[in-house]
């Protein structure tokens, strides 16, 4: 059974990822800073291939720790997923200092420096999955989204030229850019804004969780050994 890591696993995206990943056979490392309600349900359902891993991945001086202790209690990995990120919103002129800095710290520095540690039983056991999660904010733009945009564009840069240094050994690394979900993170678009993201896709509704989770897990898996450096948008089409 493949060993992978799935960071933000505790609800939405990340959860809907980890479950999906359980009913396609892996044993799954859900982190998070605090286990919800629901990952309590679904490792109680499934015992023995869903674990919980509390972790702030605002600490990045206890990234390299971290690490050690996964591969420690459960082995080499086969994948992880880059899915954790803060989604803060604001007009850059009256952001504060110390929450962009947050924004980098969390959406860009943690999950490369995580990466870069889990990446080497990858390279020993010459093969492996890396999923950064981006979003299509990352090239449409949005306004009050500019930090966090810079943040998803920063990790499809930075998926691409690490596909180039790791795919001698085995390892792909793609990004999955999901449009707008019905999910805690877009909890705050409502109404008439909400609508409006609605009317541009040309299937009348938004991507759900699950669907994202869909492309990740085809991207984990032996049917995906030839796509890397890749962006795979799942959006109902809204950017078309």
């Amino acid at each position: 059974m493949k060993t992978i890591v799935i960071t933000g696993a505790t609800r939405g995206l990340g959860l809907a990822t980890a479950r999906q990943a359980v009913v396609e056979g892996y044993k799954v490392i859900a982190v998070g800073r605090s286990l919800s309600a629901e990952l309590k349900v679904a490792i109680s359902e499934n015992p023995g291939q869903l674990f919980f891993e509390q972790f702030d991945l605002n600490e990045i001086e206890s990234i390299h720790s971290f690490a050690k202790h996964i591969a420690k209690n459960y082995g080499r990995l086969w994948g992880l997923v880059n899915n954790a990120a803060l989604g803060s919103d604001g007009v850059l002129a009256t952001l504060h200092e110390k929450d962009i800095a947050q924004l980098i710290r969390v959406n860009v520095e943690a999950p490369i420096l995580l990466t870069k540690y889990l990446l080497r039983p990858m390279l020993m056991n010459r093969g492996g999955r890396i999923v950064n999660v981006s979003s299509i904010i990352a090239t449409t733009g949005f306004s009050g989204l500019s930090v966090y945009g810079a943040t998803k564009a920063a990790l499809a840069g930075f998926t691409r030229s690490l596909s180039r240094e790791v795919g001698k050994a085995g390892i792909t690394v793609n990004t999955v850019a999901p449009g707008y979900m019905e999910t805690d993170m877009t909890s705050g678009l409502q109404g008439e804004k909400l609508e409006a993201i609605r009317r541009r896709s040309p299937l009348g509704h938004l991507a759900k969780a699950e669907d994202v989770a869909y492309a990740v897990t085809y991207l984990l898996s032996e049917k995906a050994e030839n796509v890397t450096g890749s962006t795979i948008t799942v959006d109902a089409g809204s950017t078309a």
